[in-house]
């Protein structure tokens, strides 16, 4: 079938595929290609004769279609020469997905024919026959791949939707799957289950609204595909962290054909919940993997403008993800995408904010690869009106040297606080030595960063990668013999405890304590000062079966299941609590660490031994107690209210013990006025009882303790 459209040159700006009302603008960036073809396509997959060459200005490829519609699908595929020992892998037989295309169609097959080198992938019936790095393979991959579909951007009825811009000290992040989330929720309609729009559904909206989470931080969706490795053991990439396409929202969350406009409703539910979208997004690596990976874009448009290769061996790429390869966000084109796609999740789909996979990675710089912050892609964001006002998160390391960087992004930057986290789980496991660190962490981490505020720290105990919370307390040992590795795959440094058993247990002591281990965990990342973020199906306990690294787990694994019993309701039902106190008293959310002594004399934070005295130097050193209590004025508050009133709350006592045995705190005396009331323990039900001179914690519990006024009799 021959093409029906007239041929025009075009524009070079912008790049995609940009319908203009009255026809499609082709634009795709290669410096180093010889030719560039633009291939349509029919919606039967059939390519449409013949190819149309496209113009060429300062490296931008470029034609415009005036007959064009949204709907259209095309490809392309770039002529050059095929250097692998110069990092040039050019090859017009493989079709080759736009890397700005917003939609798709069709299936990628992962097969020998996706290539671009000759490689014969091992079946059951075949062994592997031949692998060449050197010579290119001359089959036409159309077939086996994804085509672009050109997208209407302004078809969608937003309905007035305008970011809702949460403060971050009033934000509770929830991490959460798409499909994992409601692939089980028999409340819902069996065709939305996994999907964006059971997410918007309002019995999942309701769900998250009840807990009282701010903002959902949704793993990777965009366009992501699995790897051949996986899918010949009968796996796939679940998590998503293997990214094809930096625009697309990945269809396979799409109940619907049109997962953008899917996407853009769950959007606009959410934010009329009052719910925020945080995008967990993957600019580290990209699905074509290392130089043995299959050619689906990028590398077959100009290999050594978007990936970092190594400079005395360009066949080979710097693999600082562990991945296979790093985009070279040195490059101005390749940091120009990164920006452009960032933009246009906060311009076109409305998202509010972005955690950037292995963020170490995307600031090395030219020089030696080393972090810098003052990289290139660290001051694009800075200096972008519209990204600089987005909530932006660093998971703050990566695989390459010196790649732990927490603590050391610029201002403006919010970090998953690892060494929180580690110091978190080790305490409440009770190691001993702690409680210096214990403090820091429960005060917003001044110890990494002092030079910007608490809200650089994202409080977490768990995520994603690792153990789920019943999980990190319930087993000594990884559980990952699925994944089909031998269980040599996910970490072994878990900082966990099995309460003294190994896996499930009808033994009632040892459950009861696992269930206040999991609820002193959810206490403490509520309340200590900072940004806490949940791992989705934490507040019900939810388990992986002692998987601690399940993205390849599309299962039941991995799915939430929503019958729960009773000692799970009773979990939901803490969480809920503590997350209301958090919201409903600034003392626990302050944007400014405690400055220990305010003009008065007096002091925003204390902290106390068990005889309610202020900790001096032989408290802190001590390698066996750990018990102490923080007492927080809410006298002295830096925040401010809405009509600039400096804000005031109650005082709180928290009280941590990690210890085998009780221990008898001394309360220091209340103000004059008031008396101390018990308000949160995680030993037992969240009575709120009043107490005088002592209160004594159970082993391994925690208590929270309000400055109330006097009245009564005290118990």
């Amino acid at each position: 079938m021959s093409i029906p459209y007239d041929i025009r040159p075009g524009e070079r700006y912008p790049l995609g595929a940009t319908w203009t009302g009255e026809g499609v603008n082709f634009a795709v960036y290669s410096e180093n290609a010889t030719m560039v073809v633009l291939c349509l396509f029919d919606k039967d997959g059939n390519e449409l004769k013949p190819n149309i060459h496209m113009n060429q200005v300062e490296g931008v490829w470029h034609c415009f279609l005036p007959q064009a519609k949204p709907g259209l699908r095309y490809g392309y595929r770039a002529h050059g020469s095929f250097d692998p020992n110069h990092g040039l892998y050019f090859n017009p037989d493989k079709l080759l997905l736009d890397p700005y295309a917003k939609a798709v169609s069709g299936q990628l097959v992962n097969c020998d024919v996706i290539y671009g080198y000759e490689k014969y992938m091992q079946s059951s019936k075949n062994s592997l026959r031949k692998t060449n790095l050197f010579s290119r393979d001359v089959r036409d991959s159309a077939p086996y791949m994804l085509k672009g579909v050109v997208v209407d951007d302004g078809a969608f009825d937003w309905e007035g939707d305008q970011p809702l811009r949460r403060p971050l000290n009033e934000t509770i992040i929830y991490e959460v799957h798409v499909k994992g989330f409601t692939k089980l929720k028999t409340s819902l309609p069996e065709k939305i289950r996994g999907t964006y729009a059971g997410l918007a559904h309002p019995d999942s909206i309701n769900y998250l609204k009840n807990l009282g989470i701010t903002a959902v931080e949704l793993l990777p969706i965009h366009l992501s595909s699995s790897e051949g490795r996986l899918d010949g053991m009968g796996l796939s990439n679940y998590w998503g962290y293997n990214s094809l396409g930096f625009f697309c929202p990945d269809p396979r969350y799409s109940s619907s054909p049109d997962a953008v406009n899917e996407f853009k409703s769950m959007v606009k539910a959410l934010h009329k919940a009052g719910i925020e979208i945080i995008l967990d997004v993957v600019y580290n690596h990209t699905a074509e993997q290392g130089n043995d990976g299959p050619q689906l874009s990028m590398r077959g448009l100009d290999n050594p403008t978007y990936y970092r290769l190594e400079p005395n061996c360009q066949h080979n790429y710097c693999n600082f993800t562990g991945c296979g390869n790093s985009l070279d966000t040195r490059n101005p084109r390749t940091l120009q995408l990164v920006a452009d796609s960032l933009r246009y999740w906060v311009q076109e789909m409305h998202v509010d904010g972005f955690r950037f996979d292995l963020a170490t990675t995307l600031a090395r710089t030219a020089s030696g690869n080393n972090y810098r912050t003052h990289s290139s892609f660290l001051g694009v964001l800075a200096q972008d009106p519209i990204l600089n006002r987005t909530k932006l998160i660093a998971e703050p390391w990566d695989c390459g040297p010196d790649g732990y960087q927490v603590g050391k992004f610029p201002k403006g930057w919010s970090e998953w606080n690892g060494d929180w986290r580690d110091t978190v789980r080790r305490f409440w496991k009770g190691d001993g030595g702690l409680l210096g660190k214990m403090a820091s962490k429960l005060s917003g981490s001044s110890d990494l960063y002092w030079n910007r505020s608490p809200l650089a720290s994202i409080n977490f105990v768990t995520a994603h990668d690792g153990f789920t919370l019943y999980d990190l307390v319930t087993y000594q040992q990884k559980r990952n013999q699925a994944n089909g590795e031998g269980n040599r795959d996910g970490t072994n440094d878990n900082y966990n405890w099995n309460c003294g058993y190994e896996g499930p247990t009808a033994n009632e002591g040892i459950m009861n304590l696992r269930w206040r281990q999991m609820r002193n965990f959810i206490l403490t990342i509520l309340l200590s000062q900072g940004v806490p973020m949940l791992l989705g199906g934490d507040e019900i306990a939810r388990t992986q079966y002692g998987n601690n690294n399940a993205y390849c787990q599309d299962n039941e694994i991995s799915y939430y299941n929503w019958n729960i019993n009773a000692k799970q309701q009773q979990l939901f039902a803490f969480t809920k609590t503590v997350i209301e106190l958090r919201q409903n008293h600034p003392a626990f959310r302050r944007s400014t660490f405690f400055r220990g002594q305010t003009e008065s004399g007096a002091k925003d934070v204390v902290w106390l031994n068990l005889s309610g005295q202020e900790m001096c130097g032989s408290d802190w050193d001590q390698q066996s107690c750990g018990a102490f209590g923080m007492y927080i004025d809410g006298e002295w508050l830096d925040d401010l209210d809405e009509k600039c009133n400096k804000l005031k709350d109650s005082s709180f006592l928290l009280l941590f013990n990690n210890d085998m045995c009780p221990r008898e705190f001394t309360l220091p005396q209340a103000k004059p006025w008031a008396q101390w009331q018990v308000i949160i323990n995680t030993y037992s039900d969240p009575i709120a009882y009043k107490v005088s001179k002592y209160c004594t914690l159970p082993p391994h519990s925690a208590a929270v303790l309000e400055e109330c006024p006097r009245t009564g009799d005290l118990t």
